[in-house]
């Protein structure tokens, strides 16, 4: 992490501020990517005025946010296509697509403000909730909200940490451990849910 750390210092303001902005927005693509990283080491070249933290801020969560939302308009516009396939139905019978529309129109603001703290699962949370045609406020809201508490949090962590990277990586670590177990569980329980649920109850 030194060593990119070092090129990402080596970068003009206007430059860092893209990556940094890029690599937030990645995670919602492809998310083995771990924006977390991209936020906090943000947060610690704040420190040395390389960048600022109010910089870093807007940029991560702005670029997070918009590419979330762009992954809900993709699963809005196209998610019900890939679903009515044979290969859509190995994944998620009707019914069981139903279910999960029910559990949004219920439960889906809190559901999408919590998972956004959640590495992994943060990034498949508004492409479902696109699926199965939540409306755009419901999901903007509670995504942005969750976001600016949490990337606002990691620049802190970032900025706090100052020049050691090292105390930076053992906090990232730590924290990411511990809600990475709790997005294990929540994943066991959707699996175990997807399970049970394949065959509708008969009448």
């Amino acid at each position: 992490m030194s060593d990119f750390l070092t090129w990402l210092d080596s970068l003009p303001g206007p430059t860092l501020y893209l990556v940094l902005g890029v690599g937030a927005a990645l995670e919602n693509v492809i998310p083995a990517i771990p924006a977390d990283t991209f936020v906090a080491l943000g947060g610690l070249l704040s420190a040395v005025g390389t960048v600022s933290a109010l910089g870093v801020f807007l940029t991560t969560w702005l670029f997070n946010v918009a590419s979330a939302l762009v992954m809900y308009r993709l699963g809005y516009s196209h998610g019900r296509m890939l679903f009515e396939t044979r290969i859509g139905h190995l994944l998620l019978k009707p019914h069981q697509l139903e279910r999960m529309a029910g559990f949004y129109a219920r439960w889906g603001l809190p559901a999408m403000f919590l998972t956004r703290f959640l590495p992994g699962v943060r990034s498949v949370v508004p492409v479902f909730a696109g699926i199965t045609h939540q409306k755009w406020l419901r999901v903007a809201v509670p995504l942005a909200l969750a976001s600016a508490i949490w990337y606002g949090a990691l620049v802190l962590l970032g900025r706090w940490a100052g020049e050691n990277l090292d105390l930076l990586g053992r906090l990232l670590g730590r924290v990411q451990s511990v809600l990475g177990a709790l997005a294990i569980v929540l994943v066991a329980l959707v699996v175990a849910w997807w399970w049970r649920s394949r065959h509708p109850p008969r009448e």
